[in-house]
C-alpha cells in the first residue's frame, strides 16, 4: 500500500511539472511573439512588407529544423536533453533580441536561434503524449489540460509584453524573456521524466509509413490546418499595427485582445477535450473553422473596441479547439510516431506562417490593411471545405 502510495504522488508530481512546464515555456513564448511585429516596425525601422518577410524566413528555418529534430527524437536519444538544449538556446535568442536591433543580423541568427527555440513546445507535448500512452492515463483530456496551461500563459503574456514594451520597453521584455526561459530550462531538466523508446515489431515498423506523409488524410489534414494558422497569423502579425494605425485604437488594446482570447480559449479546450469523443474530431474541427469565419467575417465590419473584445470569443473557440483536438487528430492518424506527428501539426502552422507573412506583408504594404480581412475570410471558406474530408479516428 505505501509503494502505490508513493508511485500516486510520484505520477502526480510529474503530471504537475508538466503543466507548470507548459504554462513557464507559453509565459515567455507570449511575451515575445505578439510584440515582434511592433518591434520590427518601430525598433528596428522595417516596413510592413519587410515585416511579413522576417516572419516568412523565420517560418521556412522552423519547419526545417523542427523536422530534422523531430526525426532524431522519435529514433534515437533523450527527448527531455533535447528540450532542454533548446530551452538553453531560447534563453540566447531572447538576449540577443534584447540587445541587438539590426535587421540583418535578427533575420539571421535570430531566425536560426528561435527556429531551435520553437521545437521547445511540441517536443513538450510529444514527450507528454508518450508519458500518458504509458502511464495509462487519459490522453485527450491530459493533453487539453496542458494545451490549457499554454493558454492561461496568453492571458498573461500579452498584456504584460505590451505593458513592459511600452513602459519599459523591449530590451526589459526581452530580458524577462530569457529569464523565464532559464528558469523553464531547471524545471524540465529536473522534473520531468525521460520515457524509453519502445523497439516497434517487424511488422509495426513496416506499417508506419502508411500513417505519415503517404497517407491522403495527413497530407489533407496538413493542408487544411495549414490554411487555419494562415488565416490566423495574418490576423496576429497584422492587428497590432492595425488598430494603432488605422483605427486609432490604443496599443495595449492587442495585448488586451490576445489575452482575453486565451483566456476564453480556456474552458473551450477543457469542453473540446471531454466532448471530443461523442462528436469526433472532424465535427469539433468544422465548428472551429465556421468559428473563424464568423471571427474574420466581425472583423471586416465591427472596429470599436467592445466589438473587437466580443469578437474574440469565436477566435477563441477556433484556436481552443484546433491547437488541442487538431495535434491529436495527426497523432491519431500517425500512431507510434508521436514526434513526427506532433512537429508535423507545428509545421502545419510554420507553413502557414509561411504564406500569412507573404500574403499579408505585400496586401499590407500596397493595399491596405483592410483588405488583409476580405482576404483571411476567403481562406477560412477553403479550409472549411477541406477539413469535411479528413477522415475522423
Amino acid at each position: 500500500m505505501l509503494w502505490v502510495m508513493t508511485m500516486a504522488r510520484r505520477l502526480n508530481g510529474i503530471y504537475a511539472a508538466f503543466m507548470i512546464a507548459a504554462f513557464m515555456v507559453g509565459i515567455a513564448g507570449a511575451l515575445q511573439a505578439p510584440t515582434l511585429s511592433l518591434f520590427l516596425n518601430r525598433e528596428v525601422g522595417a516596413e510592413p512588407f519587410w515585416v511579413g518577410f522576417f516572419y516568412t524566413v523565420n517560418a521556412i528555418a522552423g519547419i526545417l529544423i523542427s523536422l530534422l529534430l523531430a526525426k532524431r527524437s522519435d529514433s534515437q536519444g533523450d527527448r527531455r536533453k533535447l528540450i532542454v538544449f533548446c530551452c538553453l538556446l531560447a534563453v540566447v535568442n531572447a538576449l540577443l533580441f534584447a540587445f541587438n536591433r539590426h535587421y540583418l543580423t535578427l533575420i539571421t541568427c535570430g531566425v536560426l536561434l528561435s527556429s531551435i527555440a520553437s521545437c521547445v513546445m511540441p517536443q513538450l507535448f510529444a514527450l507528454a503524449r508518450e508519458y500518458a500512452d504509458r502511464s495509462a492515463r487519459e490522453v485527450v483530456m491530459f493533453s487539453s489540460i496542458m494545451r490549457a496551461q499554454l493558454s492561461l500563459a496568453w492571458v498573461i503574456g500579452p498584456p504584460l509584453a505590451f505593458m513592459l514594451a511600452l513602459n519599459y520597453g523591449f530590451t526589459t521584455m526581452f530580458i524577462t524573456a530569457a529569464g523565464i526561459f532559464a528558469v523553464s530550462l531547471v524545471l524540465i531538466a529536473l522534473w520531468l521524466p525521460s520515457v524509453p523508446r519502445v523497439e516497434p515489431l517487424s511488422g509495426a515498423a513496416i506499417a508506419l509509413p502508411t500513417g505519415g506523409w503517404q497517407d491522403k488524410n495527413v497530407r489533407l489534414l496538413f493542408i487544411a490546418s495549414t490554411l487555419m494558422w494562415t488565416s490566423n497569423t495574418m490576423y496576429f502579425i497584422d492587428m497590432p499595427i492595425w488598430i494603432s494605425q488605422d483605427l486609432g485604437l490604443p496599443d495595449k488594446l492587442a495585448g488586451l485582445l490576445m489575452g482575453t482570447c486565451a483566456g476564453l480559449e480556456i474552458p473551450v479546450m477543457i469542453i473540446a477535450g471531454y466532448y471530443v469523443k461523442r462528436f469526433g474530431k472532424r465535427r469539433m474541427m468544422i465548428l472551429a473553422t465556421l468559428s473563424s469565419f464568423i471571427f474574420y467575417c466581425g472583423l471586416i465590419f465591427f472596429h470599436s473596441q467592445q466589438g473587437l473584445l466580443v469578437l474574440q470569443f469565436f477566435n477563441a473557440v477556433f484556436i481552443g479547439i484546433v491547437a488541442g483536438i487538431g495535434m491529436l487528430w495527426f497523432q491519431d492518424l500517425m500512431p507510434g510516431r508521436a514526434g513526427a506527428a506532433t512537429t508535423l501539426f507545428s509545421n502545419s502552422i510554420s507553413t502557414g506562417v509561411i504564406l500569412a507573412g507573404m500574403i499579408q506583408g505585400v496586401l499590407a504594404q500596397y493595399a491596405g490593411h483592410a483588405v488583409v480581412y476580405w482576404a483571411i475570410a476567403a481562406i477560412s471558406i477553403v479550409t472549411l471545405t477541406m477539413i469535411s474530408r479528413v477522415k475522423d479516428v
